[in-house]
């Protein structure tokens, strides 16, 4: 006699057996590497990286607004700066343009991926995102020898830059705005496995975000001019978002590394971190995680409340979403870097050190 089960019952092992196939045979997808071999250079409008890549690359630079310039035409300072995930370049036109009128360069490139470079919408790997930010700061260092550098990165740009100045840093410092370390170890478990189940059997499928209802900024006109933007994209493949977890993972494990690395450096490094408590992209916990694995003594140790000497400064801003710097208080958030920039152990302009640490855990 054959034992009857009810259908729902086969549904399900159908269902498991389908999954369980499809397991064995889907692999998240990562871009394929550049032709060949190459020195990492800036070329007329892209950056060439270390595997023959040619990113889109995007610069401001003080004479193209009339600012005034340090001896010999240099610029009073240059800026890295990687730009968020499922952005580009363009990301910086108002961080670029404001900077440019001080005196500061900034330099920009489309991560791989991303923008207007090769094989958009494919996740190219940590690694590979690594190499060409610490290549790219290399060849700027090269360009502008004696101009303190900095590396900035926003949002998953930050965690790239925390991952790649793990090693031998290229800079005089680091700005983090709004980091992504939303690591696996700070999410809950269901969110772990499912995105490993959906990233191993349909990795290829594509994620719009409607109806998450996450507002990303205050400023209303700029999202509806990125949700125009051919550039951007809208539509996010798994793989990728398997890929950026991999990438958060990397960036909170760094934390120890990267002070250890900023210590070590013979006339040290400091870091500026930026985060708005309104940030519905990046949670608190996960960043609340990194900055318990920083040296508490490093931490905005200063007496002024907002002073990095030589350390880190944090900068918590009440109304701030997670594009900080395109936010409608995003003039405050310029200023201070400009501030930081100009003098590291002075408190931020704002007033957005001051009981930094304590205001970003609610205690107003």
């Amino acid at each position: 006699m054959v034992a009857r089960y009810p259908a729902s019952l086969w549904t399900l092992l159908v269902t498991l057996v389908v999954v369980l196939l499809l397991a064995a045979c889907a692999t998240p997808r990562l871009q394929l590497p550049g032709g060949e071999a190459s020195v990492p250079a800036l070329g007329k409008g892209y950056f060439l990286t270390r595997d023959g890549r040619e990113l889109p690359l995007r610069i401001w630079q003080p004479q193209d607004v009339g600012a005034e310039m340090e001896t010999r035409g240099r610029p009073k300072a240059v800026i890295a700066a990687l730009h968020g995930f499922n952005d580009y370049s363009n990301a910086f036109e108002t961080t670029g343009t404001f900077l440019a009128r001080k005196g500061i360069a900034t330099f920009a490139f489309d991560q791989r991926g991303f923008g207007a470079g090769p094989q958009a919408g494919l996740w190219a790997g940590v690694a590979a995102m690594a190499n060409d930010a610490h290549d790219f700061a290399a060849v700027l260092r090269e360009r502008y020898p004696g101009v303190p550098l900095f590396l900035l990165g926003e949002s998953m740009g930050a965690a790239v830059v925390m991952t790649a100045m793990t090693g031998d840093a290229q800079v005089d410092g680091i700005i983090l705005l709004a980091p992504a370390v939303w690591a696996r170890e700070t999410m809950n478990p269901f969110q772990v496995g499912l995105l490993w189940l959906a990233a191993h059997t349909l990795p290829g499928v594509t994620l719009t975000g409607r109806g998450l209802r996450i507002r990303a900024s205050d400023n209303t006109a700029m999202l509806r001019a990125l949700s125009a933007d051919p550039l951007v994209i809208k539509e996010t493949r798994i793989d990728a978002m398997y890929g950026l977890t991999n990438l958060m993972d990397a960036a909170l494990a760094s934390a120890s590394e990267l002070r250890a690395a900023l210590a070590a450096e013979a006339v040290g490094m400091p870091m500026l971190i930026l985060y708005g408590r309104r940030d519905e992209v990046i949670p608190l916990k996960p960043v609340t995680a990194m900055l318990d694995r920083l040296p508490s003594g490093s931490l905005n140790g200063g007496a002024g409340g907002g002073e990095g000497n030589g350390g880190i400064t944090l900068g918590v801003y009440d109304r701030g979403f997670h594009m900080l710097t395109r936010d409608l208080q995003g003039w405050r958030v310029l200023q201070d870097m400009e501030g930081w920039i100009a003098d590291r152990d002075a408190p931020l302009p704002s007033g957005a050190g001051a009981r930094a640490r304590e205001r970003l855990n609610g205690d107003d």
